[in-house]
């Protein structure tokens, strides 16, 4: 059998670590023909992001965090079967739980700084807004006698 096209990165020089991965292979629902009831081509990929070592304490820790809906015993879990090949649903499903990870231990965003309009630019909406509203009151026909 070829050779995953892993590593897959999470994010910098952290990877998925390939003795952690835990893969199991399913019949896939849906269409196939003869090919659907002989070849395990669903993939559940699982990784345990509790007790794994290879993510930097404070990605995991946010990423314990922010997938604890989708955890089981500290365990991720995602699934692929849009293929007929099982190598492919397997280079699908690798690629989606690193992104997942990446997203999750991902710092969080910035907060906004507040800034203020400049006065030219607000003076300026409201001239327009002014010559707007002109504009319209002209085309009102009140005052034709």
């Amino acid at each position: 059998m070829e050779r995953m096209s892993g590593p897959y990165v999470i994010r910098g020089s952290v990877s998925l670590p390939e003795a952690e991965l835990m893969w199991r292979f399913s019949r896939s629902s849906g269409p196939g023909g003869q090919h659907v009831n002989t070849s395990d081509s669903q993939v559940e990929l699982r990784f345990d992001l509790a007790r794994t070592e290879a993510l930097p304490a404070v990605w995991k820790e946010r990423a314990l965090q922010r997938l604890a809906a989708r955890l089981v015993d500290g365990v991720v879990t995602v699934r692929a079967s849009e293929h007929r090949s099982q190598w492919r649903n397997r280079e699908v499903a690798a690629v989606r739980l690193a992104s997942l990870l990446a997203e999750a231990a991902a710092p969080p965003p910035k907060p906004r700084r507040p800034t203020r309009i400049p006065r030219g630019i607000n003076e300026r909406r409201l001239r327009e807004k002014k010559q707007r509203s002109q504009t319209k009151r002209g085309r009102s026909g009140r005052d034709w006698t």
